[in-house]
C-alpha cells in the first residue's frame, strides 16, 4: 500500500516550487544550443501556471511594478511599446488580473510632446491600453505644471527639471522629463506590496533579437526576474542594456560603419552581381560596444575586422539584389541605426548574470522607493550621456547596491516606413541633407561630463567636497585629452571617406550599370552626408573644436558640477514635501 505521505496533496507552496522547477527546465531547454522557437509557447504557458498557483494560494507579496514612460511626438513608438507591454503581460500573466486589469503592473506615461494633434493621439492611446487592461496614468503637461507649482516656494529645482516657459513646457528633453515623472512617483506610498519603479523609453519594447528567429521574441518574463533580483539581494537600482540598435549616437559609431561599408564594397567589387550573396558568413563574435568607435574609453576593445551585412531579403538573393538592400538601409545610420551591428540576446540566466554596475541605461532601469534620492543630474544642459554619467555618481554611493542584469530591452530606433526616427531632437532632415551637429555637439560634450564626473568620483565627488580649482583642472584635462582623440578619429575618417568614395566611382565595378542605378544613387546621398557630418569641413567638428564655444560650455559645465551638492539637498526638500502630500 502507498504510504500516507505518498497519498498526501502536495501544498500550495510546494506545487509553486515544483512550477518553478519545471520553468527552470524548460528555460534552459529553450535556450540550449541556440533558441528553440518550438518551445517558446510552452515556456510561456508554464508561467502562467505559475500564476495560476500563486493566485490560488493567495497573499501574493511579489513587487508591484511602476512604469514611467516618456514620451515626445512619438504616437508609433508608443504603441509598439505599450502594445509589447501588453503582450508580456498577457503571455506570463504576472500578478494576475483582478477586474479585468493586471493587477501588478501600472504605468505612467510622462507626455513630452509639443504638438497639440500628438498630444491628444497620446492620451487616446492611453485609455486605450487602459480598457485593455493596462492602468495608465497620463501625465501631461497641465499635470506636470500642476506638480511644480505645487512645490512652488519650497525648493529651487530649476537646476534639476529646467525653467521652461508654461507656454511652452513640451519637448524639455528626456532627462528633464524623467526628473519631473520621478517628483511624482514621490507621491506613491505602498500599500499591499513593495514597489518597484521601472523606466523606459518609448522606442523599445519587452522582447529581444534573436540572430536564429524570423522576427524578435517576447522570450523574457521581465516582471518575474525583476522581482526575483530585488527579492534575492539587497540591490537598490538595476540596470539592464539593449539589443537591437545600438544606445549611442551617430556622432560616435562613424568610423567602424565606413570600415564596414568599405568591407561591403570590396567584397562587392570581387563578386559576381548574379552570384547569391554570403548571406551565412560569420560576423566578427559580438563585443562589448562593438558599434562605438572610441570602445577603449569604457574599457572595451575595439574589434579589428569589418562587420558583414546580414542582407534582409527573403530567399536566396544575389549579390546585386542585397547591394540594393544595402543602400537603402543607409541613411538609416543617420537616425540611429548601426546596420551592420546589431546587439544580439545572448541568454544568461538573470540571476545568475547580476554583478555590479558602473552605467546606468535611463531607457532600462529598475529602483526602489527609496533610490529616489537619485535624480539625472545635469538634466538642463541637455548631454548626451547623462545614463552613464548617473551610473558613476550612483557606484561611489551605493557600491554593490547598484548592479546590472542580463534583462536587455529591444531598441528600435527607425520606423520601417520611412527609414527615419518618429522624433529624434538634434537631427535636422531637409529632403536629402541630414545634419547631425547638434547631437554631435551634445555627444563631444556629454563624453567630457561623464569622464570628468568619473575622475571627479575617484577623488570622492560628491559625497567629499573638493575644491574649485581641482573640479576645474579636472575638467580642461578631460577636455583636452578627448578633443585629442576626437581630432585623431576625425582624421581617420576624413581619410577613409576618401578612400571610399573613389571605390565607389570607380567606372569598371559592376554597380556602375543602369540596372543599379537607384542603388548608386542612394550610396552617394549616403557619402554626401557623410561629408557633410564628418568630413574636413565638418560643422560638428568645427563647433567641438572652438575655444570661444568650449569656453562657454566650460562654464556651464563648471557651474553644474560646483552646484551638485547644493541640487541634492533640493532634491531632497522637494521629494520630502510630495511624500508628505501623498
Amino acid at each position: 500500500m502507498p504510504s500516507r505521505a505518498t497519498c498526501r496533496l502536495a501544498s500550495p507552496d510546494e506545487q509553486i516550487a515544483a512550477q518553478r522547477a519545471v520553468i527552470i527546465r524548460f528555460e534552459t531547454a529553450l535556450w540550449e544550443g541556440g533558441f528553440n522557437a518550438s518551445l517558446l509557447a510552452s515556456y510561456q504557458s508554464a508561467w502562467r501556471r505559475l500564476e495560476a498557483l500563486i493566485a490560488a494560494r493567495g497573499d501574493d507579496r511579489r513587487h508591484h511594478f511602476v512604469l514611467v514612460i516618456p514620451v515626445a511626438d512619438s504616437p508609433t513608438q508608443l504603441r509598439r511599446c505599450l502594445a509589447s507591454l501588453l503582450e508580456l503581460c498577457r503571455l506570463y500573466g504576472y500578478g494576475g488580473m483582478q477586474d479585468g486589469r493586471f493587477r501588478k503592473v501600472s504605468v505612467i506615461l510622462a507626455d513630452d510632446s509639443e504638438d497639440a494633434g500628438l498630444i491628444a493621439e497620446n492620451r487616446a492611446m492611453a485609455r486605450e491600453f487602459d480598457a485593455q487592461g493596462l492602468a495608465i496614468d497620463y501625465f501631461g503637461l497641465a499635470e506636470q505644471l500642476e506638480l511644480m507649482d505645487s512645490l512652488a516656494g519650497m525648493a529651487d529645482l530649476s537646476t534639476i527639471v529646467g525653467d521652461a516657459p508654461r507656454d511652452a513646457f513640451g519637448h524639455k528633453g528626456q532627462a528633464r522629463m524623467r526628473n519631473i515623472a520621478y517628483l511624482e512617483l514621490a507621491r506613491l506610498q505602498e500599500t499591499d506590496a513593495p514597489l518597484l519603479f521601472y523606466t523606459l523609453d518609448a522606442d523599445q519594447q519587452f522582447k529581444v533579437k534573436v540572430e536564429t528567429a524570423d522576427s524578435d521574441v517576447c522570450a523574457v518574463n521581465f516582471f518575474a526576474q525583476l522581482d526575483t533580483i530585488f527579492s534575492a539581494t539587497d540591490a537598490d537600482v538595476l540596470t539592464g542594456k539593449v539589443v537591437g540598435d545600438p544606445p549611442v549616437s551617430p556622432a560616435v559609431m562613424a568610423g567602424n560603419f565606413l570600415d564596414d561599408v568599405a568591407g561591403f564594397l570590396r567584397e562587392m567589387a570581387a563578386s559576381d552581381p548574379a552570384r547569391p550573396y554570403r548571406q551565412n558568413a560569420a560576423n566578427t563574435p559580438d563585443a562589448d560596444a562593438a558599434y562605438h568607435d572610441m570602445a577603449g574609453l569604457f574599457g572595451f576593445e575595439n574589434p579589428a575586422d569589418a562587420y558583414r551585412y546580414r542582407c534582409n531579403l527573403m530567399g536566396t538573393p544575389n549579390n546585386a539584389d542585397c547591394f540594393g538592400d544595402f543602400a537603402q538601409r543607409l541613411k538609416r545610420f543617420f537616425h540611429g541605426e548601426h546596420p551592420t551591428r546589431i546587439t544580439w540576446y545572448r541568454h544568461q540566466p538573470a540571476l545568475d548574470s547580476a554583478q555590479p554596475a558602473r552605467t546606468v541605461y535611463t531607457g532600462n532601469y529598475v529602483f526602489r522607493p527609496r533610490a529616489l534620492s537619485w535624480f539625472i543630474p545635469f538634466a538642463p544642459l541637455r548631454l548626451r550621456m547623462s545614463g552613464p554619467t548617473l551610473g558613476r555618481l550612483m557606484k561611489t554611493e551605493l557600491g554593490d547596491k547598484f548592479i546590472s542584469a542580463n534583462l536587455p530591452m529591444l531598441h528600435t530606433r527607425t520606423l520601417d516606413a520611412t527609414g527615419e526616427a518618429e522624433f529624434r531632437p538634434g537631427v535636422v532632415t531637409e529632403a536629402d541633407a541630414i545634419d547631425l551637429s547638434d547631437e554631435f555637439e551634445r555627444q563631444f560634450f556629454g563624453d567630457v561630463m561623464l569622464f570628468t564626473v568619473e575622475r571627479l568620483a575617484a577623488l570622492g565627488f560628491p559625497q567629499q567636497a573638493l575644491s574649485s580649482e581641482t573640479i576645474a583642472a579636472t575638467l580642461d584635462a578631460v577636455h583636452a585629452e578627448l578633443a585629442q582623440q576626437y581630432r585623431t578619429r576625425h582624421a581617420g575618417i576624413v581619410k577613409n571617406l576618401d578612400a571610399l568614395t573613389c571605390m565607389l566611382n570607380e567606372p569598371a565595378h559592376w554597380w556602375h550599370a543602369r540596372a543599379h542605378g537607384q542603388a548608386l544613387a542612394q550610396f552617394r546621398v549616403f557619402l554626401d552626408n557623410m561629408q557633410r557630418n564628418f568630413g574636413a569641413d565638418s560643422p560638428g567638428h568645427a563647433c567641438i573644436a572652438s575655444e570661444e564655444n568650449w569656453q562657454r560650455w566650460r562654464q556651464r559645465q563648471l557651474a553644474a558640477l560646483t552646484r551638485f551638492d547644493a541640487d541634492r539637498r533640493a532634491w531632497s526638500q522637494a521629494l520630502a514635501a510630495l511624500t508628505a502630500q501623498g
